[in-house]
């Protein structure tokens, strides 16, 4: 039985390392001489436990603390691997939850629906699920629609809202149905027309093509703090449970990638990177992203929460294993600085490279991925699928609906492309095209930024770079959207917090960020902006200080410090829920700039501050000239190279991974990391992958 194969793990564990390690206060079985670990929602900034048995015990405890809690199948998984019980009333009633919730093919039913599969392939052998569930959830996962070309039993469902397109979602949807037809393979799937085997088929090169893209060019939703969560359970299950050897192999190398990503673009357990999609409390919170209990098990870092998707996948499963160098890379936490450069996603203008075509609409769905719904060179592809798909009732795509008999009209006429690309900065704002992110970060502080990104476009959700000291000593800006924020009717992304109204041109070179907004106030089709300001999260309590003097705002976190300085006066909020944490500065275009130090290198606090607010700055509309203490001469604008005394800092066409521990052209074809004298090889051509060893190897 595979759980108790965990299960007895968890307890040999537990015996060698630290009895009763769990996340309560209880002492029962310790030693004397034991040491106390920290409790598993409490907020670690360095690895709370070397040892992987101990974090995973950790792990294991704690949830088997918190069956009563559970919500959903993963948190209902880790209840019966590490109890060894049967489910009890909570358990049952959160399945039959996720069950209904698939049934009704709601939005986000495909998360649900990888738990359940869990559920199907780690106990079907046990006893532990009942006739009655394994009935149930035969008829739910036979009864599913897992793509929306699968219209055969239309006229018993009516049209539905699930999203199936997304990054995320393409390959969730694609590794249920796959996992799915081979639970089943001669069972009949209604919404198809197909048997099992014919689903094992036609997912399969939709689940290699998705793998392909992701080692070679990464993600669209380039190091996103939420949807990282939702990658990870598609690829585990594909790793844990797949019998084709070629989707197992390469599920495996794409897991290690994800990871890997996470390694770099962390600073003390948090995500705080540059975000091709995030959300406002999980940029305002590290503590509080959806990637914790995954850095929490795998790194020691952050904090856990109850049934983390990816957390329980990475805990239960039982092929793959995570290379002891990753930890290693996120583990390196006294190096003085590092620079890590990445690449990710494709250019819309080179689909033709990738294997895309414009015209067919399997490769639309690829796009898709990228979110290019209205771009000049697939709205027509997209129009297809409108009527292909039935999506003109799916509420997703609402906005489209209230003029599809115009767009019919332009798509006749052959006018869509023209139109699209006169409006491509409102109407594109979800589109995630290529990214070269670069991140640098040092014992006491991280500044990250995705390099000239697509200014002055719409951002849906797109981060573009934040300044992290802590979990929640943070800063970042942004020019809001408009008044709602998430969580509030209305809030849709873009909103205040979450993405942008018009994207700004950044360029960061180590520890320098210069921001410059120019925001777009022409009339929008989706959004026209009314909020012409822009603004900074820098929340004065997450800090140990802060301090204005000379135009600039200072802020300090241990040992790590920060200095904002914007062109345009500005003023804090004094009300709400935001007093004291935003910083506005009224004005059609600004300058912002961030510089970060500390004390290692810069002394200090008061010689840090004294050395910034000496330095000149001179601005002329969107050009700025900086003398940056660390950095020297700095020169940006809104069109331009950034410039250096040492020449042109390069903001583009960076490597696949360009760090201390890897060097990879774009794309990726052999990526290998080494640290510590531990090492990752892998090999896309030959499907080889080997490592110095793994984690919970020693």
């Amino acid at each position: 039985m595979r759980f108790l194969n965990t299960w007895l793990l968890c307890g040999c564990v537990a015996l060698i390392a630290l009895a009763g390690c769990s996340g309560d206060d209880s002492t029962a079985g310790r030693t004397p001489s034991a040491p106390t670990l920290p409790s598993a929602e409490e907020y670690t900034s360095r690895p709370f436990a070397e040892d992987y048995g101990t974090r995973l015990q950790v792990f294991a405890d704690y949830h088997a603390a918190r069956c009563e809690e559970v919500d959903g199948p993963y948190g209902a998984a880790a209840c019966l691997a590490y109890t060894g019980k049967a489910p009890g009333n909570g358990l049952l009633s959160s399945v039959q939850r996720s069950l209904d919730k698939i049934d009704g093919r709601q939005d986000t039913a495909d998360f649900d629906m990888s738990g359940i599969l869990r559920l199907l392939y780690q106990f079907r052998g046990t006893e532990l699920l009942s006739r009655e569930f394994l009935q149930a959830a035969e008829s739910t996962v036979q009864g599913f629609k897992y793509w929306p070309d699968e219209l055969a039993d239309l006229e018993f469902h009516p049209v539905d809202s699930m999203c199936t397109w997304t990054e995320n979602h393409f390959i969730l949807f694609a590794s249920n149905a796959y996992l799915a037809g081979q639970l089943y393979p001669d069972a009949y799937f209604p919404a198809g027309a197909h048997t099992g085997s014919d689903k094992m088929e036609i997912y399969r090169p939709r689940i290699l093509r998705w793998l392909e893209l992701r080692y070679g060019t990464g993600f669209s939703e380039w190091l996103s703090n939420v949807y990282y969560e939702e990658d990870l359970p598609a690829v585990l299950n594909l790793i844990d449970f797949c019998e084709d050897e070629e989707i197992v192999g390469k599920a495996t190398m794409v897991a290690d990638l994800i990871l890997a990503d996470i390694a770099l673009n962390q600073f003390r357990g948090t995500f705080g990177s540059s975000h091709g999609r995030s959300y406002e409390r999980h940029k305002k919170n590290g503590a509080d992203e959806s990637t914790r209990s995954v850095v929490k098990l795998l790194f020691g870092m952050n904090r856990l929460s109850f049934g983390s998707m990816a957390a329980v996948s990475l805990a239960l499963n039982e092929r793959y294993r995570v290379p002891s160098v990753l930890y290693e890379m996120a583990a390196d936490l006294e190096r003085p600085e590092t620079v890590n450069t990445q690449r990710m996603g494709i250019r819309m203008e080179e689909a033709a490279r990738w294997g895309l075509d414009y015209a067919t609409l399997e490769d639309g769905m690829t796009f898709l991925t990228l979110e290019a719904y209205t771009h000049a060179l697939t709205i027509d592809l997209f129009v297809r699928m409108l009527d292909e798909y039935h999506w003109w009732e799916n509420s997703f795509f609402k906005p489209f609906k209230e003029y599809e008999i115009l767009i019919k009209i332009a798509g006749a006429l052959g006018v869509l492309p023209r139109f699209a690309a006169y409006f491509d900065k409102d109407l594109t704002r979800n589109l995630r095209t290529e990214a070269n992110l670069y991140t640098y970060r040092t014992p006491d502080f991280m500044l990250s930024t995705a390099q000239d990104y697509r200014k002055g476009y719409g951002g849906d959700q797109h981060h573009i770079w934040q300044a992290t000291l802590g979990p929640e000593a943070v800063c970042f800006t942004t020019h809001p959207a408009k008044w709602t924020r998430d969580g509030e009717p209305g809030g849709d992304s873009p909103n205040y917090w979450t993405g942008s109204g018009s994207l700004p041109r950044v360029a960061q070179v180590e520890n320098v960020a210069i921001v410059l907004y120019d925001i777009d106030t022409s009339p929008g089709l989706y959004l026209t902006h009314e909020l012409i300001f822009t603004h900074a999260w820098l929340p004065r309590e997450k800090y140990d200080e802060v301090v204005e003097r000379d135009g600039w705002i200072f802020a300090r976190k241990g040992e790590g410090y920060m200095a904002l300085w914007s062109r345009e006066p500005y003023v804090w909020q004094d009300e709400g829920l935001d007093e004291d944490a935003e910083i506005i500065a009224d004005g059609r275009t600004n300058v912002w700039i961030c510089e970060m130090g500390r004390k290692a290198l810069d002394g200090p606090f008061e010689a840090f501050m004294d050395r910034i607010a000496d330095a000149s700055i001179e601005t002329d509309g969107l050009s700025v000239s900086y003398r940056s203490p660390s950095q020297g001469h700095l020169e940006f604008s809104w069109s331009g190279d950034l410039l250096k005394e040492s020449g042109v800092v390069n903001l583009g066409d960076y490597p696949r991974y360009g760090n201390p521990y890897a060097e990879v052209p774009f794309p990726g074809e052999r990526i290998r990391f080494e640290h510590n004298g531990h090492w990752l090889d892998l090999d896309w051509q030959t499907q080889e992958r080997s490592a110095s060893s793994f984690l919970g190897d020693r």
